[in-house]
């Protein structure tokens, strides 16, 4: 494939950030308020804020009571839908479809992709807690994969800074293990999530039950919250966009802050096929692209790359990107690129039928999920397990369901207006250790339409995660049985990694460029001017979802080049 520049002088900027999603947005954002000229590209369509088509749909306004057809899942989501709640009517049309593009599996692995402009922060769960030595240290302490270059003290700072921009709502608990950080006012635990609280915590105190913090406006702060932003409306319809702005995106959020500036060109489209490497200079200096429609190729070029297009996307650019000096793909001196994919995998919860509180009900549809119960196993000494490593989280929340048992007839319709029994449920999020034997990688002759690759991905659960699966739901029910739930029912049906889309790791950081791709600077050891701060970067997993992470080492990340460039004049 031969890419032709139209004029490098007017396809030249300062940086180029591949990817619209969380950290590209951040990472655009931020160079752009520092007065770098930032090209932003984006593989899929343009999409602006407010053009999100359901979002002021009421459950009624949907086709075939929201669901998509047997027909339709079949012949276009046969993958994506394979957790059988991922596409809707409501949803759809933020959703890659299988059939367009396609992958291969050696294992099964559910690639839960939105491309378009904004990416998956349009539909992200939006759940956002810090990290704290007990993951940065882990791997050192249990002898597993590499250490990380960094600990939590030299993130809480950009923890601080990204949390206050990006809002998050939430209760401080003073945990360790789990930082408090800057938050908005809390959706406040209902009573029966209160009396969860209280009956869990009186039996077991190291199991904290505390709202579940969210990237949600409780309190909409002008001179924080900046971009196209508001105050959220606690419709709970996130995952359609939101047109008031009331949670984080990149369309609300760093997408209009950068473009205020005057220092960002989005184009929409655009496929980066590979980073063009400099063997005089050691540098990138630019990007290939394919664009979408029209198949032409072109060359874009900067003195600095940033990228952002997925855990998988961003790692088979560099995969892609082979030169005499990198025959196996751009700062691959390791080895290890496309390596040690994790996930959360879940798949195990339950649920419970709570029959008191029966005068009392609630109001509003908050957005946060109800609870956060955070890890408690494997935090200190009295924790420690000795059949596993690492632990898990639970998300959940309780709601009173409609009155179903009244027989058909007239007294039908008075019996479901009034309030069924309270229910309380949660799913449990567990930690998948950074194997190497995880992977995705090329097949051997299959490619796309754009003449790209197809990748192959082969990675699963082992011993460890089926050890702690067991625990996670033993310990959901009987939380559920001391809280005085009736017909307690439990599951543990393991998903395949990808399921929690909260894919990391393949392109990881740490110390020894033998053994890692990235610095503690998120640089590519061997290609300093290339950056990667989504999860490629992540050298394990913890039990947090990661999100806000990516966004606290991507604002580090550009202050560090931003330095380094006034200091050096390069990087």
């Amino acid at each position: 494939m031969k890419f032709n520049s139209q004029g490098k002088d007017e396809v030249t900027y300062d940086a180029i950030v591949v990817g619209s999603g969380i950290s590209g947005g951040y990472a655009a954002m931020e160079l752009c308020r520092k007065g770098y000229k930032v090209l932003m590209l984006e593989r899929g369509r343009m999409v602006k804020h407010g053009e999100y088509p359901t979002a002021n749909l009421d459950s009624w306004d949907l086709e075939f009571q929201g669901k998509v057809p047997r027909e339709e899942i079949a012949a276009h989501y046969y993958k994506q839908n394979r957790l059988n709640w991922w596409v809707n009517q409501d949803n759809k049309h933020w959703i890659v479809k299988d059939d367009e593009r396609d992958y291969e599996e050696d294992q099964r692995f559910d690639w839960i992709r939105g491309e378009h402009v904004g990416g998956r922060s349009i539909m992200w769960g939006r759940h956002c807690y810090r990290w704290s030595d007990l993951d940065f240290e882990a791997n050192m302490k249990d002898g597993i994969a590499v250490d990380w270059p960094v600990r939590y003290k030299d993130i809480a700072p950009w923890y601080t800074y990204v949390e206050k921009f990006v809002g998050v709502q939430g209760k401080k608990e003073g945990l360790a293990h789990v930082p408090d950080g800057e938050f908005l006012p809390p959706f406040d635990l209902n009573c029966v999530e209160d009396h969860f609280k209280k009956s869990v915590e009186a039996k077991w105190p190291v199991r904290r039950i505390t709202p579940g913090r969210t990237a949600n406006l409780t309190k909409y702060i002008p001179e924080l919250h900046h971009g196209t932003r508001g105050q959220c409306q606690a419709r709970n319809r996130c995952w359609r966009g939101c047109p008031y702005g009331g949670y984080f995106s990149s369309l609300s959020s760093t997408i209009p802050v950068a473009n205020d500036t005057g220092n960002l060109t989005l184009m929409a489209n655009s496929i980066v096929h590979s980073v063009i490497y400099d063997d005089k200079t050691q540098r990138a200096t630019g990007v290939n692209v394919i664009d979408a429609e029209t198949m032409e190729t072109r060359e874009y070029f900067a003195k600095i790359v940033f990228l952002n297009a997925s855990t998988i996307g961003s790692t088979a650019i560099l995969m892609n990107s082979k030169s005499a000096r990198f025959a196996d793909g751009l700062g691959n001196d390791s080895g290890e690129l496309g390596h040690n994919i994790m996930d959360h995998h879940y798949g195990m919860g339950g649920s419970g039928t709570y029959t008191g509180h029966k005068d009392k009900y609630f109001s509003g549809r908050k957005p946060s999920g109800g609870f956060y119960i955070p890890r408690f196993r494997n935090i200190d000494k009295a924790t420690e397990r000795k059949d596993y490593i690492r632990g898990f989280g639970y998300q959940g929340g309780a709601a009173r369901g409609m009155n179903l048992n009244a027989p058909l007839g007239a007294g039908f319709k008075e019996a479901i207006t009034s309030p069924g029994d309270w229910t309380i449920r949660a799913t449990c999020f567990g930690e998948l250790l950074p194997y190497h034997e995880n992977r995705f990688y090329f097949h051997e002759t299959k490619k796309d339409k754009y003449g790209i690759p197809m990748l192959v991905f082969d990675a699963g659960l082992k011993e460890n995660e089926r050890k702690l699966r067991i625990d996670g739901v033993n310990c959901l029910e009987e939380m559920l049985l001391a809280a005085g739930c009736e017909n307690v029912q439990v599951h543990n049906q393991p998903t395949a990694p990808g399921a929690a889309i909260h894919e990391m790791g393949t392109a990881r950081m740490g110390r020894d460029p033998k053994t890692s791709v990235l610095n503690k600077w998120n640089q590519v050891h061997a290609v300093p001017n290339v950056f990667v701060t989504d999860g490629s970067f992540m050298t394990s997993a913890g039990t947090q979802n990661p999100s806000i992470t990516y966004m606290a080492f991507t604002a580090r990340a550009v202050d560090f080049l931003d330095k380094e460039m006034k200091r050096n004049g390069t990087i």
